[in-house]
């Protein structure tokens, strides 16, 4: 093992035993005292987290150069960073304290969910890493609904297992983006016993997805929801938990969106996905400080004839 893999090896225990101390922990803490650590913690990591805190700025500055000053994608990212804290500390916090989730998140198009249900042939619930987003799935688990997320397994096995036996008690089911075939199959009969199926779709994909315009840039994107419920027949509904001053949260789902078919398979494709992923921008450009920065949305590149 290199100098460097220790290194690793060493902040992820102390990460996971983190982790470990703070459920033990917060079972005694008020709720407020969340709010107050959350923007000591954002307030030190954005000083500390020199690496995260540049990947902020530069990806801030790709999406809004043109359109906000130094000054603004400065707070904005600050923003972040405390949104990120809080957003973190809440979630341990209420999955702790599930009984709470109701009082603090409140859902608001819910007739789109039922409507598409009443189908009979499952629904995407199409969101980003933006807001509390863990919470919908929560949220919407007590609504008496079965919701599966598509997830990557975390780098720490000792976190991925401690967080995989939360969501369990939480009963939302987890789907492992790896081996995809696995995936795949496992979503197929999600949607086929119409159930609830979460994709977040604003993460860089590599060479695996297609490109599409993101603020302007072409990004990687996963073309996974439109594949799956152009097999399934299954709805599609954009859905964002968004924070309220009160420090609640509110679910809004969006219309059914309806899928763009074409003659062409792979113009199709790209087509449904950029619809979605500017759906997504619309949001992250509303509420900008929500959406995770820290993130290289744009680090794949796409090849020249593409471009």
């Amino acid at each position: 093992m290199t100098k460097k893999e220790i290194i690793k090896s060493i902040k992820r225990y102390f990460g996971w035993l983190g982790l470990v101390l703070f459920f033990a922990l917060i079972k005694i803490l008020p709720r407020k005292f969340i709010f107050n650590f959350a923007r000591w913690a954002a307030f030190l990591a954005y000083y500390i987290a020199v690496k995260q805190r540049k990947i902020a700025w530069d990806t801030l500055n790709i999406a809004f150069e043109k359109e906000k000053s130094p000054a603004q994608i400065k707070r904005i990212a600050k923003d972040c960073f405390f949104f990120i804290a809080k957003n973190g500390l809440e979630l341990l916090y209420l999955i702790q304290k599930p009984h709470l989730v109701k009082q603090v998140v409140n859902i608001k198009g819910k007739e789109h969910l039922q409507a598409a249900l009443k189908r009979g042939r499952g629904a995407i619930i199409l969101t980003a890493h933006f807001g509390n987003f863990p919470l919908m799935m929560i949220r919407l688990q007590q609504e008496g609904y079965n919701i599966y997320g598509i997830m990557r397994r975390m780098r720490d096995e000792r976190a991925d297992r401690l967080f995989y036996k939360k969501r369990e008690e939480l009963k939302i089911r987890t789907i492992y983006s790896q081996p995809r075939k696995t995936c795949v199959e496992e979503s197929l009969k999600v949607l086929r016993n119409n159930d609830l199926l979460s994709i977040q779709l604003d993460q860089n994909f590599g060479t695996g997805g297609v490109f599409v315009n993101f603020f302007g840039r072409k990004a990687a994107t996963a073309t996974g929801p439109i594949v799956l419920a152009r097999r399934t027949r299954a709805a599609i509904l954009p859905a964002f938990i968004l924070h309220n001053p009160d420090n609640t949260y509110t679910i809004v789902f969006e219309p059914e969106y309806k899928l763009v078919e074409g003659d062409d398979y792979d113009k199709t494709i790209i087509t449904n996905i950029q619809n979605l992923t500017s759906i997504i921008e619309s949001y992250i450009r509303r509420f900008p400080a929500e959406w995770g920065w820290i993130h290289r949305r744009w680090k794949s590149k796409p090849a020249k004839k593409e471009a």
